[in-house]
């Protein structure tokens, strides 16, 4: 006791100079006696009250003194120290008094330490109090900050926000409810549910942080759909901030599937339009009955592709978007791809054109198709998106992939010799990218990507000229035939010959040099640079050996070499394999990504021409039918065979096969190749069925060449965002509807913005929902950039009445969770009483 009295006063003579101490049930001598409070004297009140008044006030002016007296405090009448007393301050030493001097609060405060005894008895409590309290506290904050300590709120100025989302936290783990236990022994229950009838206008006989989050669920529901609401605007308010909370999304989502249970929200989801729901995200139910629907309306084409784009974008604000995004991306290159099946031609009248087309518009296609598929096996919603998914495969086969694969066949049918005219042929690679280069003593690096087709390669291409410092430029050359590995590997590479080997993989040799494996291949690229230039260094190696090497690694490599040929194998290492070739366009994904990392490395050691081209395209179905084997037999001394291609002596070919000769071929030696026609297959046990290549269909033959160069200036910058002028500057409502434009459309080189919206008090307090927006937006029509955001004002709005407020767009620094105000509005916040009734 003595020594809790000793801190007391202590802190009290750190203010004060003259403390009184009555000890009114006179049982505080002995602990009077003990005092030591460093500087201070300790005198008595016995009828020396004029004499004590004299010595403290004129003879010791300066010195503190601790006035004791037993008993308790005379009338004020008849307290001749009344006036000294008033200007100093006394000392109280019942538990109440202890522990208000101890948090530094005024004597107002006793009702209220008295009616939460049992929260005072803690020190633990008493002490996170005190770090919370200042002396400019009304009882109301005091009492919020009590339920700061119960519900464990880590900021000093808990509002009633954060000790909900603590208790609903508690509530959605199940495990017990400590929290709310103490706000019931500590007896601020009763202020709890006060405080949240006022703020939120939740009321319940009964009232419970349970009952609560199903009220809260509810109301904000049918606030979107209509039915009774019981809540007021400022709950949902609340909840759009709970579910965006990084800190609470654990337990928003666990009640949010409670409450969608509780409040049978799957049947009356099922009455409801889609449009309806756009932007509701407050169950997951909402984002599963939209995909649903969605998905259904595109396979039946009852959507444009334009309204299926418009309500995914709307729906990527969404908070349940994270989980559903390869859904919504599937459905959205569905409806894209019939979109291009619908207004497709297909009308070529000679292999110029057919190649034309292809690399202009037919390969989009492709690529829709890929991204489909890539999404589709990415959510593993095969029961969703089993229908749309039967349905794009068959419309892409046979609208698409079969009539070009047919038609293309006629034209090709009709060559002598395999040769496109004017058409860039692959073995004419070195000469043009790597010779030319050489010639002009500059150096040249190669990244050759296995199966990396031309609707791949034209992603790439874009992905580059996002980069910043990057140009890239998309050409593109037409393979050898067959269109396989060894003979497309070896056509990159310099030679005045090529020759199929007679075995089983079949190896290809260059100018009679076997091609097969990287030492081979750095023999035949040292060599031919040499001829070129006699003190020309080449190197050939693989990405894998070399992907995880440092920035100075990729120096040396830069430095000591004028030609590199770097080969990379993710997509048809992938495709190839029975077992996953279905994963053969995330392959594709990640070849993109594996390119890029590689250009940035070779151009971080100073590499300026940079080369990204392929052996061979492919095929992919995923979907495959008895009908796409080819009914061709072939006969004779086959040494090897695929899907795509046979190699042998005296093959006999009847059915659905060309027959080429080495010579037909612009190969060396005797062999014969057979190919099937169109887009048909061999029969072929234990190999992928999906994915395939070594045929001369467009999507085999065609592959890209990438020429990449790095500048030194920064030539990317990002999108402009405005908000369109409102009627009216004031905000005389509970809400306020805003209209953002973006200048201009996405490019290349002028990249997508995100920001963060919210309306903002002047001391920087959130007095709104926000919502972060991705400007992304590629339309040439600038109506079609333009994004709609309804922002809703919070109960703290009401203390900035009549004030300027601003509408602050903020965006994220990069490596951060952090943000920078880009722009920023003001507004005049002027709400009448009547907005109370909004």
């Amino acid at each position: 006791m003595t020594d809790r009295i000793n801190q007391a006063l202590g802190k009290l003579f750190a203010k004060h100079r003259i403390v009184f101490w009555y000890d009114e049930e006179d049982s505080l001598r002995k602990d009077y006696e003990s005092v030591d409070v460093a500087g201070v004297e300790k005198v008595e009140i016995a009828n020396n009250e004029f004499g004590l008044k004299y010595r403290m006030l004129r003879q010791q002016p300066k010195q503190k003194f601790l006035v004791f007296k037993t008993g308790g405090p005379p009338e004020d009448k008849e307290n001749w120290l009344l006036d000294v007393q008033l200007a100093h301050t006394d000392f109280r030493t019942d538990k109440a008094s202890l522990w208000l001097t101890e948090l530094e609060l005024p004597y107002e405060f006793r009702p209220l330490v008295s009616r939460h005894e049992f929260f005072f008895n803690s020190a633990k409590r008493r002490d996170s109090l005190k770090k919370k309290v200042t002396k400019n506290d009304t009882l109301t904050q005091v009492a919020m900050k009590m339920l700061g300590v119960c519900a464990d709120c880590a900021d000093n100025e808990p509002r009633l926000d954060s000790v909900i989302e603590n208790l609903l936290a508690e509530l959605a783990k199940g495990d017990g409810a400590k929290r709310y236990d103490l706000i019931l022994k500590c007896g601020l229950d009763g202020f709890l549910w006060e405080q949240t009838k006022n703020v939120y206008q939740y009321a319940a006989d009964s009232p419970t942080v349970k009952d609560f989050a199903i009220e809260l669920f509810k109301s904000c529901y049918r606030m979107d759909v209509g039915g009774e609401v019981r809540l007021g605007s400022e709950a949902l308010v609340f909840l759009k901030r709970w579910k965006d909370s990084r800190t609470h999304e654990a337990a928003f989502e666990t009640l949010s599937h409670q409450c969608a249970e509780m409040l049978g929200i799957v049947g009356d989801l099922e009455n409801r339009d889609m449009k309806a729901l756009f932007e509701l995200d407050y169950f997951e139910l909402v984002d599963q009955r939209i995909l649903s629907e969605l998905a259904s309306a595109v396979a039946k084409k009852t959507i444009s592709s334009g309204e299926c784009t418009q309500l995914v974008r709307g729906r990527r604000r969404g908070h349940w978007y994270a989980k559903y995004e390869h859904y919504y991306e599937a459905v959205e290159h569905a409806a894209e791809l019939l979109h291009l099946l619908d207004t497709l031609s297909i009308q070529l009248e000679s292999l110029q054109q057919g190649v034309t087309a292809y690399i202009q518009t037919f390969y989009k296609l492709d690529q829709v198709y890929r991204k489909f598929i890539f999404h589709t096996v990415k959510s593993g919603g095969a029961t969703l998106l089993g229908t749309l998914t039967d349905e794009i495969c068959k419309r892409y086969t046979n609208a698409f992939l079969m009539p070009l694969g047919d038609r293309w066949q006629e034209l090709v049918d009709g060559l002598d010799k395999w040769a496109i005219p004017d058409s860039r042929p692959q073995t004419g690679f070195f000469d043009k990218y790597v010779r030319r280069v050489l010639e002009k003593n500059k150096k040249v690096y190669v990244i050759i990507s296995d199966a990396m087709r031309f609707e791949v390669g034209e992603e790439l291409c874009r992905r580059v000229r996002q980069e910043d410092k990057f140009e890239a430029d998309l050409d593109h050359m037409i393979t050898t035939l067959p269109s396989y590995t060894q003979l497309g590997m070896a056509a990159l590479l310099p030679h005045k010959t090529l020759r199929i080997q007679n075995d089983k993989t079949p190896t290809v040799a260059a100018d009679a040099v076997s091609t097969s494996g990287t030492t081979n291949r750095n023999k035949i690229l040292s060599n031919g640079a040499r001829q070129i230039s006699q003190d020309a260094s080449a190197i050939a190696v693989l990405a894998r050996e070399i992907k995880d090497k440092n920035t100075e690694y990729f120096r040396t490599l830069v430095r000591d070499h004028d030609v590199v040929y770097i080969y990379h194998d993710t997509i048809d290492n992938t495709g190839h394999t029975q077992k996953t070739e279905r994963e053969a366009f995330d392959a594709a994904e990640r070849a993109i990504n594996d390119v890029i990392a590689l250009v940035r490395k070779l151009t971080s050691g100073t590499a300026t021409n940079v080369v990204v081209t392929a052996d061979h395209g492919f095929l992919y179905q995923d979907e495959v039918e008895e009908s796409d084997f080819s009914s061709a037999e072939v006969a004779g001394d086959i040494s090897a065979s695929d899907r795509r291609f046979m190699v042998g002596r005296n093959l006999q070919v009847t059915g659905g096969a060309n027959l080429y000769s080495s010579s037909s071929l612009g190969l060396d030696g005797d062999l014969q190749v057979a190919v099937p026609k169109s887009i048909n297959r061999f029969r072929k046990s234990g190999s992928s069925t999906r994915f395939m290549h070594g045929g001369s269909t467009l999507q085999e033959i065609v592959i890209p060449v990438i020429s990449i160069k790095k500048s030194r200036g920064s030539d990317v910058t990002a999108v402009g965002v405005d908000m369109i002028p409102p009627p009216s500057i004031v905000i005389s409502t509970g809400q306020l509807a805003v209209v953002f434009y973006q200048s201009e459309p996405v490019t290349e080189k002028v990249q997508a913005r995100r920001l963060r919206v919210g309306l903002y008090a002047p001391d920087g307090e959130l007095i709104s929902d926000s919502h972060v927006l991705a400007f992304d937006l590629t339309s040439e029509n600038a109506r079609e950039r333009e994004l709609k955001v309804r922002l809703l004002l919070s109960k703290q709005a009401d203390n900035y009445n009549q004030q300027q407020i601003m509408l602050k767009m903020e965006e994220p620094i990069s490596d951060t969770s952090q943000y920078k105000e880009y722009k920023s509005v003001p507004f005049t916040l002027r709400r009448s009483f009547t907005s109370d009734f909004d």
